[in-house]
């Protein structure tokens, strides 16, 4: 095995995956449990800074916009550099934007949260560049499962994260996101002295001799990546009405505030940590992942519609359990496939591409999101989600005539 951090990168032994599937977990774990202590309270936060739920979408818009322009640049870095180095910035920035965000708390300060969260977003390829990772060290066989390992991470985190925000917003604003980014500084430490890097020299140096848009122009399955790149477009679409949208419902029909939204949050992060942690490699080896994909977009879709007719606790929880199974399914199986349809030595460029298509329905989604709520009705952002998961489904089916996977499954 040869040196680890710079220069070549070890040889993909069973122990090395073992390994980078470790440090991916935990980074991604501590990263998700920051996002998941501040983001679910954040309509809040904007409320007591005098801003509307149109103020909400515009500043989870600003973070998407700035993670749309950056991460396929922090992914053609990673290709060219490493994974390495991105997975370490992300983390240091996440730490800086997030003691933005306190201070921003402290003061009441809208304009210094809009900075904190373009600061975060623009620094945002932590997960790119963590299943480029795994995708250098897995096959084909092995990527859904190593993928899931992501998944769970950010379940585990998801269901810390929220719990950690509701438990800790009783002691000033500012508390949550200080102690979210104290994780993001534990995160970089444990990746500066844990991650192996693990992209070969030799890919590196043949990414370089390849234009930005390579991974689509190059690639011999260029219909089947503008389909993947759809999916990430439709999934994170309708997930980003939750994010939105959901706590200004719960607190309008039920009365819930901070607390409840972020219990609410953290079973969807169960749920997700459940399906991504043990059940996808399994499920998706029975059933096939394209049938299991278009079976979570099919749930997400039943899950928005149900949020956006149920006016009851028990009714709007199980609405959330089925988002929260729809996109535990969804979210490792659309990257398992973007890593599928890449060329190797692009993996970082692809897997950031189709991020930046998550980014960019996730730079409209909270923008429509918030006008429909504030302009039309409760219920309108809900059934976009429902027609965006409806779309995503169809994708799924788009895509497998195309690339003839799980054809007798």
């Amino acid at each position: 095995m040869v040196a680890e951090g710079v220069g070549a990168a070890p040889v993909a032994t069973p122990g090395l995956l073992r390994r980078v599937e470790a440090v991916v977990f935990f980074t991604v774990f501590l990263d998700l449990v920051g996002f998941g202590i501040v983001i679910p309270m954040l309509p809040f936060y904007v409320q007591s800074m005098g801003g509307s739920a149109r103020t909400v979408g515009i500043l989870l818009g600003c973070f998407s916009f700035t993670q749309l322009l950056a991460t396929p640049l922090l992914g053609r870095y990673s290709d060219r550099h490493g994974r390495r180095s991105v997975i370490l910035l992300s983390l240091l920035a996440n730490a800086v934007a997030m003691a933005l965000f306190a201070l921003a708390s402290h003061q009441r300060l809208l304009p210094l949260l809009f900075a904190s969260r373009i600061l975060a977003g623009a620094t945002s390829g932590n997960i790119a560049a963590c299943q480029a990772a795994l995708a250098d060290v897995t096959t084909k066989e092995t990527r859904a499962r190593a993928m899931g390992r992501i998944g769970a991470g950010i379940g585990l985190g998801m269901v810390l994260g929220p719990t950690l925000g509701g438990l800790f917003s009783g002691l000033g604003p500012w508390v949550p996101p200080l102690l979210a980014g104290g994780l993001a500084l534990v995160g970089f430490v444990a990746a500066f002295f844990a991650m192996p890097e693990t992209h070969p020299v030799e890919k590196r140096v043949e990414a370089k001799s390849q234009t930005r848009w390579s991974a689509l122009q190059g690639s011999p399955r260029r219909k089947a990546l503008g389909l993947v790149l759809g999916l990430f477009f439709a999934v994170f679409l309708s997930m980003t009405t939750l994010q939105v949208a959901f706590a200004l419902l719960v607190q309008a029909r039920l009365g819930w505030g901070s607390k409840e939204v972020g219990y609410t949050f953290a079973v969807v992060g169960g749920l997700g940590m459940v399906i991504q942690g043990g059940l996808i490699g399994p499920l998706s080896r029975a059933a096939g992942e394209f049938r299991l994909m278009i079976c979570g977009a099919l749930l997400l879709a039943g899950g928005m519609a149900g949020l956006a007719v149920s006016w009851q606790a028990l009714p709007m929880m199980a609405s959330v359990v089925l988002v929260g199974v729809g996109t535990g399914f969804l979210q490792p199986l659309i990257s398992s496939q973007a890593s599928q349809v890449a060329p190797p030595s692009q993996q970082g460029a692809v897997l950031g591409l189709a991020q930046s298509c998550g980014g960019l329905a996730r730079t409209v989604g909270p923008v429509a999101s918030g006008w429909m709520y504030a302009s039309w009705s409760t219920q309108a952002p809900f059934l976009t989600g429902m027609v965006s998961a409806l779309a995503a489904a169809g994708l799924g089916l788009l895509l497998r005539r195309e690339t003839g996977d799980d054809a007798g499954r």
